[in-house]
């Protein structure tokens, strides 16, 4: 079992604003000691100060998740600073809204280093680290996007696949061997964060918004508090990332269908308000940072789903891990068997 949150030391790579900010302040509420990394050097010392002025610990990593140097750095801060990491929190995204055809090269690769690759490093950085404190846990935040795409999404919702195909492997080759270390994929719906102020738009002049329900960013934050001590295979946040699944498992030709609709696809996607021309896709945006986006709709301060349903075990999750157990029972014997003297024999 992973430790209580108050004994934890945990790493949140994204944590400036939206879903990784408020995932921060939350674990730190808890009792654990937040390491907080971005871009963004004003956000994180915000971040740190009402960490610390709620009576919490923190620590500030400036961060490029697409620079692998970078990351081990954070990975080696952490470590030196509180002297182990117990939980990696993988956040960090970007996004471009446009069609295919509209978004460049340049763009769609951006997005996969960063979405992407910056959880290939954070995995590769994180897992040394957790092998040294005798296990631990890696988080990371897919979509709902993850599991079933839609239009003017494309470059984000295949880095999202992406990292849940990254998870699932990951999940599969840690089973095997002696180690006592979780693999969660966090799988939101449509949540309000400044993230889609901070996208770059491709969508002729107006602001990209998040298709509705929306739900509040702390609904994510209290999933990925539980899977720091509850290790899932999966979570869905919101019953719409559930419905989503459900739709892409049974009726994908279908849902093709219904999001080619111009009102569902690429209407619900497109904000009444002009896009302000600026980004954080390439460089970050200055400022104290936000947990909140500017949706002028609804938003959802709870999921009934994810509450009942989203966090329960599955049958799957079960079987994996008595592979686990077995493969360390194995790896025992075998340590045992090569510590034991050898036979000797006599003579007659």
């Amino acid at each position: 079992m992973p430790k209580p949150l108050t004994e934890q030391v945990v790493v949140v790579v994204g944590a400036s604003s939206g879903i990784g900010r408020a995932t921060a302040l939350a674990l730190a509420a808890c009792g654990a000691r937040v390491v907080c990394a971005a871009r963004g050097i004003e956000a994180l010392g915000t971040l740190v100060e009402q960490i610390e002025q709620a009576g919490g610990q923190a620590l500030a990593v400036p961060t490029d998740v697409a620079d692998p140097l970078a990351v081990q750095a954070l990975a080696d801060a952490a470590e030196r600073w509180y002297g182990r990491i117990d939980t990696w929190v993988n956040l960090a995204s970007i996004g471009v809204w446009g069609r295919v055809e509209d978004i460049t090269d340049a763009e769609f690769e951006r997005v996969l280093r960063v979405n992407f690759l910056g959880s290939v490093y954070g995995v590769r950085a994180a897992l040394p680290a957790l092998r040294r404190a005798g296990g631990g846990g890696i988080i990371a935040v897919s979509s709902a996007e993850g599991v079933r795409s839609v239009p003017l999404q494309a470059p984000y919702t295949a880095s999202k696949f992406a990292v849940r195909a990254l998870q699932d492997a990951l999940r599969m080759e840690l089973a095997q061997e002696d180690v006592r270390i979780s693999v969660t994929t966090v799988l939101p719906a449509s949540v309000d964060t400044p993230f889609f102020e901070h996208a770059r738009s491709r969508l002729g002049g107006t602001m990209p918004k998040p298709p509705p329900p929306v739900y509040a960013p702390e609904v994510v934050a209290d999933a990925i508090v539980f899977a720091a001590e509850h290790p899932r295979r999966e979570i869905p946040v919101g019953g719409a990332a559930a419905a989503f699944m459900l739709s892409q498992r049974l009726l994908p030709a279908l849902t093709d269908a219904v999001f080619s609709l111009r009102r569902v696809g690429a209407g619900s996607q497109r904000a009444n308000r002009p896009d302000n021309g600026v980004d954080n896709l390439d460089t970050p945006l200055g400022g104290p940072g936000r947990v909140h986006g500017a949706h002028p709709g609804r938003v959802l301060r709870h999921s009934l789903y994810t509450w009942l349903i989203g966090r329960r075990r599955r049958p799957g999750e079960l079987l994996t891990a008595a592979v686990s157990r077995v493969g360390r029972q194995r790896s025992a014997n075998e340590c045992q068997l090569a510590d034991s003297p050898p036979s000797q024999t006599r003579s007659a």
